[in-house]
C-alpha cells in the first residue's frame, strides 16, 4: 500500500536535528522515514520541542507532501479522534498477528510477509472473513478455519468517521435538488445541521474502510453538485 497525501499514519520519533524531527513511519511491516518541521509540531510558539516529541516516542501524524523519497508530515493537524483511531487500528493489527502466531507457530513470519504484499494484516483478515479463499491458499483449509473462528469470536469495535459539508443553491427547486442528491446515498447517516450544512457519518470495524467510504461519498456529492451548479465545500477541522 502506497502512502498518499492526507493519510494519517503511526510513527516513531527517531531523532531531532535542530528544529526538524525525523520519524520512522510504521506501515505494512516496513519502515520509511518522514520529517516534521517545527511549525507542524504544535500550534503557537514552541519553546522546547522536546516538550512534544522525544526519541522512541510513538506519535500519529498526517502526510502533507510526498516528493520522491521525502515525506513531509504534520503532528499538529491530527485530531484527538484520529490519534485514537490509528492507535486502535495498530492495536488490532498486533492482535491479529498474535492470532496468526497462535495457529501457525514458526510459519507465522513467512505468512505475514505474503500478506503484507497486499496490505496490512488487519485489512487482509477483515477481507477474508467474507471470502476465505485467499487465506486457505496461504495456510490451508484447516488452519484457515482455526484463524477465522478465533477472529470471528472477538468483539469488533466500530470506528465512526464523519465530515461536515456545505451544500447550497439559489435555484427555486433547490431543496428538491439537494434532497435528490442526498437520498440516493445508502449505508450512511446524513443529518441536517442548519441552512446548507449537513453532517455525513459512516462506521466500520476497519478505520481505513470507513474513511475510504466517506471520501467516495463526498466525491460523489461534489460531482453532482457541480453538475447542478450548486455551492459545495467541506468544513475543514
Amino acid at each position: 500500500m502506497e502512502l498518499e497525501v492526507g493519510d494519517i499514519v503511526l510513527c516513531t520519533v527517531d531523532r531531532i536535528v535542530g528544529t526538524v524531527v525525523f520519524v520512522r513511519i510504521l506501515m505494512d511491516g516496513k519502515e520509511v522515514e518522514g520529517s516534521i518541521i517545527m511549525s507542524e509540531i504544535a500550534p503557537g510558539r514552541i519553546r522546547n520541542i522536546r516538550d512534544y516529541v522525544v526519541p522512541k516516542k510513538t506519535i500519529v501524524c498526517k502526510v502533507l507532501r510526498i516528493s520522491g523519497d521525502r515525506i513531509d508530515l504534520s503532528l499538529r493537524r491530527v485530531t484527538l479522534k484520529e490519534q485514537k483511531e490509528i492507535k486502535e487500528q495498530y492495536k488490532q493489527e498486533k492482535s491479529y498477528e498474535s492470532v496468526l502466531k497462535s495457529v501457525l507457530g514458526e510459519k507465522t513470519e513467512k505468512i505475514i510477509k505474503e500478506i503484507l504484499k497486499e496490505g496490512g494484516v488487519y485489512a487482509f483478515l477483515q477481507e477474508v472473513k467474507q471470502n476465505s479463499e485467499k487465506l486457505e491458499k496461504l495456510v490451508g483449509k484447516t488452519d484457515s478455519k482455526k484463524i477465522l473462528d478465533i477472529i470471528n469470536a472477538q468483539k469488533q469495535k466500530k470506528i465512526i468517521v464523519k465530515k461536515e459539508i456545505y451544500l447550497r443553491t439559489n435555484k427555486p427547486n433547490g431543496l428538491e435538488l439537494i434532497k435528490k442528491i442526498l437520498e440516493k446515498i445508502k449505508d450512511v447517516d446524513i443529518t441536517y445541521i442548519s441552512a446548507g450544512r449537513y453532517s455525513i457519518k459512516t462506521e466500520s470495524s476497519d478505520p481505513k474502510t470507513a474513511d475510504n467510504r466517506l471520501k467516495e461519498i463526498i466525491m460523489n456529492i461534489e460531482k453532482k453538485a457541480k453538475q447542478e451548479a450548486m455551492e459545495f465545500r467541506i468544513k475543514e477541522k
